[in-house]
Formats: C-alpha cells, sequence, structure tokens
C-alpha cells in the first residue's frame, strides 16, 4: 500500500492507476474521489451505461461500490499512516434506497475520526476492533437515494 495514500487518491491519474491495479471494476464504473481530508472523503459515481440496470436506474451494486470507496478510502489512508501493519476488512454492510438514482451520485463518509481512533485503539490493545461507518449517496438534486452502514474491522498483523 502507498505510504500516502491521502496524495494518492487526490491524483487523478495516479488514483486511476491504482484502481486499475487494485480496483479494477471501480475503474470501468468511473469512481472518483473527490475530497478526502482529515474528518472524511467523498467518492462520486457517474450514471452510464456500465452503470445502470433493467429499471433505467442505477445498478445497487456501482452504488455499492462508491459508498464501501468513500469509507474504505480514509480508512485505507489511517492504515497506511499507522506505526504498526494493520489489516483491515468489511465485516458486515447494510443498504436502504430511497429513490431511484438517475444522475451521479455523491457518497459522503464523514468518520474519519472514528476510523483513526479504531485503528489507534486496536494497535494499542493489539486486539481487532470493528467501527461501524455510514455513507450517504445524494443525486445531483440533492436528493438522498441511498445509505450505507458498513461495518469495518481493524487489527494489527502478526498478533
Amino acid at each position: 500500500m502507498p505510504r500516502n495514500m491521502k496524495l494518492l487518491a487526490l491524483s487523478p491519474l495516479k488514483m486511476k492507476l491504482f484502481m486499475l491495479l487494485n480496483l479494477p471494476m471501480g475503474l470501468i464504473a468511473g469512481l472518483k474521489v473527490n475530497r478526502i481530508d482529515d474528518n472524511g472523503s467523498e467518492v462520486t459515481v457517474p450514471f452510464k451505461y456500465v452503470n445502470k440496470n433493467p429499471f433505467k436506474s442505477m445498478y445497487f451494486a456501482v452504488m455499492s461500490m462508491a459508498a464501501e470507496l468513500s469509507s474504505g478510502i480514509l480508512a485505507i489512508v489511517e492504515v497506511s499512516k499507522a506505526e504498526k501493519p494493520v489489516s483491515m476488512l468489511v465485516l458486515n454492510m447494510e443498504a436502504s434506497f430511497t429513490k431511484k438514482a438517475k444522475s451521479k451520485i455523491t457518497f459522503t463518509c464523514d468518520a474519519a475520526v472514528q476510523i483513526r481512533e479504531t485503528i489507534q485503539r486496536s494497535i494499542n490493545t493489539g486486539e481487532g476492533q470493528t467501527i461501524d461507518v455510514n455513507s450517504q449517496g445524494i443525486d445531483k438534486e440533492g436528493d438522498v437515494v441511498a445509505e450505507f452502514k458498513f461495518t469495518w474491522t481493524f487489527k494489527p498483523k502478526g498478533v
């Protein structure tokens, strides 16, 4: 994993290369990290031919991928900065869909601080720790189209 993942995520060319090597479906779907900072992140996914379902809206799995990346990129950044190697894994996911997604969707996750604290607690205790984080998808009209809850687990490697 690159040491400065935050800079990589904010460079469109480097992030496309990273996705080509590590998350090729994200590249095909057109996922883009628009914001990543000490509080959270925003990931967009366009409404395009390869992302649609037979009902003329965005396929739920594409939205799931974008929502996961909005929380996962925060976890990747924090794991890459940790003083010890830490493994990370999605343990659970819940989703609700409130409106057909028929435009570009922006997924926002503002759990960077909580993720950072959970990873540090895992390192301090030497035990696995879990955290529930939310990601909300909003369409171009400003309406919520989907809400996701991911349970992430972090554990120091070699323990």
